[in-house]
């Protein structure tokens, strides 16, 4: 992984209050772990999650036209694998903001060297990282404990004739998810056909 360590100038900031963003990407091109930097203080800490700039940098997308959440109350439960088919593919940016997840990106992209690959990550209240993955990659999570909620931003709007997925425990992927001792998972999401291997 590499890991690119940058320096925000933020407007409205003194210059001697500098965010930084470490940036990470994963062994999927184009889909990273992004760690807010903290300036702390005795009041607390300031932080920055997102620049359009430095996201626009990067070729990720820095326009987002929907904020998303979603709460699930039991630990096991798991969502996904879903994205949306061309051209309403969403970049999404994910962040746990209660609680804690497992994380999982699926690359399908076919002319990527990663076809088929997966990558994951734990995501907590308490460590506030983020994934950005880009819109033509398959994306879930598993909650790690009850009460969790997950926000996210995205690129595109929720077009329900294009939303599609792949299955969870998919032998194409080979995703290999906490052992929480049981799942929540919707019939739907364990509906999804075989992926062509």
């Amino acid at each position: 992984m590499r890991i690119d360590r940058r320096r925000l100038s933020l407007p409205g900031i003194p210059e001697n209050h500098i965010g930084i963003m470490i940036v990470t990407e994963t062994k999927l091109a184009g889909v990273y772990v992004i760690q807010p930097q903290r300036f702390e203080d005795e009041r607390g800490f300031f932080a920055t999650s997102f620049s359009a700039a430095e996201f626009a940098s990067r070729g990720m997308a820095n326009s987002f036209v929907e904020n998303n959440f979603s709460f699930s109350k039991s630990r096991g439960t798991l969502r996904g694998i879903h994205y949306q088919t061309p051209p309403y593919g969403q970049d999404k940016l994910v962040r746990c903001t209660r609680g804690a997840i497992f994380d999982v990106v699926v690359d399908l992209r076919p002319g990527s060297p990663t076809f088929k690959q997966w990558f994951g990550v734990e995501l907590t209240a308490a460590n506030r990282s983020m994934v950005y993955l880009p819109g033509d990659c398959g994306h879930g999570f598993q909650t790690m404990e009850d009460g969790t909620e997950v926000f996210y931003m995205v690129s595109q709007p929720y077009a329900p004739a294009s939303s599609s997925g792949v299955r969870w425990n998919d032998p194409a992927f080979g995703i290999q998810w906490p052992d929480e001792g049981h799942r929540i998972i919707l019939d739907r999401d364990q509906a999804y056909s075989d992926f062509p291997l």
